[in-house]
């Protein structure tokens, strides 16, 4: 169980961070101010302000993570009139820190209950001061100042000019597009180092490998690795697709291979092993495919089982929307945990295999045109595009509210039946 948690921390967290890098990093490109980068939600543990102007946080569950780029729909900052703040004045007169927090005092701060303010194009605050309502008091504020948050947290403010809004629309598209695209060269690098961990790559044909276990059905046989396995039974195999098809259903059942080893062929017979699978008896002589060791072949291979894997999901999503839809089809937390629990019992090879797979669904279902994912920021940057003018904050705030209303009731309908399915029945 133990191992379960800590994998399941460290592949949730690396995906989490490579998505999010890509937000932050063509955002800071973009010229589009990140106020805060964010692992894991909820209380946070500790952070650090950069020099870049982000500021950097470890919370709690470790289930997640966000970047909160300035102007965005989830940068909600707004001194209500009567918050009692703190300022702290630097050169010339201006305000280089707001503080709103019990949790933090600022050294000869000025005390200040607001009135208005004004941190996205003018740039100033007033209130009254120290409690003398017979007069209001301004100040300006410096471009680069800081609010410390309620809970402590320390984050630049977000003038217009820095706003997300205020980049061009190809750099907003691009921004929305990075986190699905990191996600996509994660598994693409995820395969090759798999690959690198096994020794080489699965060749699909019909030479095989042969299990160096004594017990193993195809070495007692006098199977050999390297050898091909030409037909069985006198079906002709192929490749391994074929080879694998004709063995599984021969559970128990006396069978004829003809191999091909060099330049000779040669017939055995063997039983196969019973064994169960997915709750059937399938047919096991102890092999495995043959693998192509060059460096070229591990390289293209992070290509190639991208792609392939790509083809199995959007083959799911195409059955799903058909008409052949099913809460068993999708998973939420509970179910991935569920799955890094058997995943860690093929080691590392089956750790990174999971991880690959985890994120290119990540890339998938971000790409997914719904309001409130990365692929419904994406739509909404085409119609922009297709308009000549944005939609109005109130229309797109509505479609956001919307999508966000939607994965969260899909959120629940998933976890609950994920719960159902592995820990109540």
């Amino acid at each position: 169980m133990i191992t379960t948690i800590i994998t399941f921390i460290i592949v949730f967290g690396i995906l989490v961070i490579v998505h999010e890098f890509g937000h932050f990093y063509f955002a800071k490109r973009g010229g589009i101010l990140v106020r805060e980068f964010s692992i894991g939600m909820g209380p946070k543990l500790f952070y650090h302000r950069g020099k870049d102007g982000t500021t950097y946080t470890v919370r709690l569950l470790p289930v997640g993570g966000y970047v909160r780029m300035a102007g965005a729909e989830d940068d909600e900052e707004e001194l209500q009139p009567g918050t009692p703040v703190s300022l702290y004045l630097g050169k010339n007169d201006l305000v280089e820190r707001i503080n709103t927090s019990k949790k933090s005092s600022l050294f000869n701060g000025i005390p200040l209950e607001v009135t208005a303010t004004d941190l996205e194009d003018e740039l100033w605050i007033e209130g009254y001061e120290n409690g003398d309502e017979s007069a209001v008091k301004r100040y300006p504020v410096a471009h680069e100042a800081t609010i410390i948050e309620s809970d402590g947290t320390e984050l630049q403010i977000a003038p217009k000019d820095v706003q997300f809004q205020s980049a061009s629309l190809g750099r907003r598209l691009m921004t929305n597009f990075a986190g699905p695209m990191n996600n996509i060269f994660l598994a693409i690098v995820t395969f090759m180092l798999m690959s690198f961990v096994q020794g080489g790559v699965a060749m699909g044909t019909n030479q095989v490998q042969v299990a160096s276990s004594p017990v193993s059905v195809a070495k007692k046989a006098g199977l050999k690795t390297n050898d091909k396995i030409l037909t069985v039974n006198g079906k002709t195999t192929k490749d391994w697709t074929a080879l694998s098809t004709a063995i599984q259903p021969r559970a128990n059942k006396k069978t004829t291979l003809t191999i091909q080893r060099g330049q000779s062929k040669k017939t055995l017979t063997l039983t196969p092993e019973g064994q169960k699978s997915n709750g059937k008896t399938v047919g096991m002589i102890g092999i495995t495919q043959a693998q192509n060791k060059h460096i070229g072949a591990i390289l293209a291979s992070g290509f190639t089982q991208t792609w392939s894997m790509t083809k199995a999901l959007f083959g799911a999503l195409w059955n799903m929307v058909s008409g052949h839809f099913s809460l068993n089809d999708l998973g939420g937390p509970v179910a991935i945990f569920a799955t890094t629990s058997q995943a860690t019992k093929f080691g590392l090879v089956g750790i990174l295999n999971f991880l690959a797979f985890l994120s290119i669904n990540l890339a998938i279902v971000n790409l997914l045109p719904i309001p409130a994912l990365d692929g419904g920021k994406i739509l909404l940057n085409f119609i922009e595009a297709i308009r000549r003018k944005p939609l109005s904050e109130n229309v797109e705030a509505g479609i956001t509210l919307v999508g966000v209303a939607f994965l969260v009731l899909l959120m629940l309908l998933v976890t609950w039946n994920d719960i159902e399915r592995y820990f109540i029945h």
